[in-house]
C-alpha cells in the first residue's frame, strides 16, 4: 500500500474562540426596578371583603378595633363594628391587623 500525502485540515484558532465564548454583548442593566404596586394589599381586602372575615385592628396609640372591611379605597378602610357605630380608618393610623379568631 502506497502512502497518500493527506493535508490536516484544522479550523483557525479565531474559529475556535468564537465558538467556546459567545460574542460579548453589551453590558447588561441592573435587574429591572419592581413595580410601585403589586396589588397584594387589593387582592387581601378584597378576600376578606368578599368572605365578610372578623378582622381586628390595632392602631398606632394601641387601641384595639373589632369588624368587617365594608370597602376600602387608597388611604381608609370602612369597619363594620358590632359593638358600636361603623367608623372610617385611615390607613396610616393603622398599626397592623389580622383575622379574628
Amino acid at each position: 500500500m502506497e502512502a497518500v500525502n493527506r493535508k490536516l485540515i484544522r479550523p483557525s484558532l479565531n474559529e475556535i474562540k468564537e465558538q467556546i465564548t459567545p460574542p460579548r454583548r453589551a453590558p447588561q442593566q441592573k435587574k429591572p426596578v419592581p413595580p410601585d404596586q403589586t396589588n397584594a394589599e387589593n387582592f387581601y381586602y378584597v378576600k376578606q371583603m368578599q368572605a365578610k372575615t372578623a378582622m381586628v385592628f390595632v392602631l398606632r396609640d394601641g387601641e384595639t378595633l373589632h369588624g368587617v372591611i365594608e370597602w376600602y379605597d387608597k388611604c381608609c378602610l370602612k369597619v363594620n363594628r358590632t359593638e358600636g357605630p361603623n367608623i372610617l380608618l385611615y390607613k396610616p393610623s393603622i398599626k397592623y391587623m389580622y383575622k379574628e379568631g
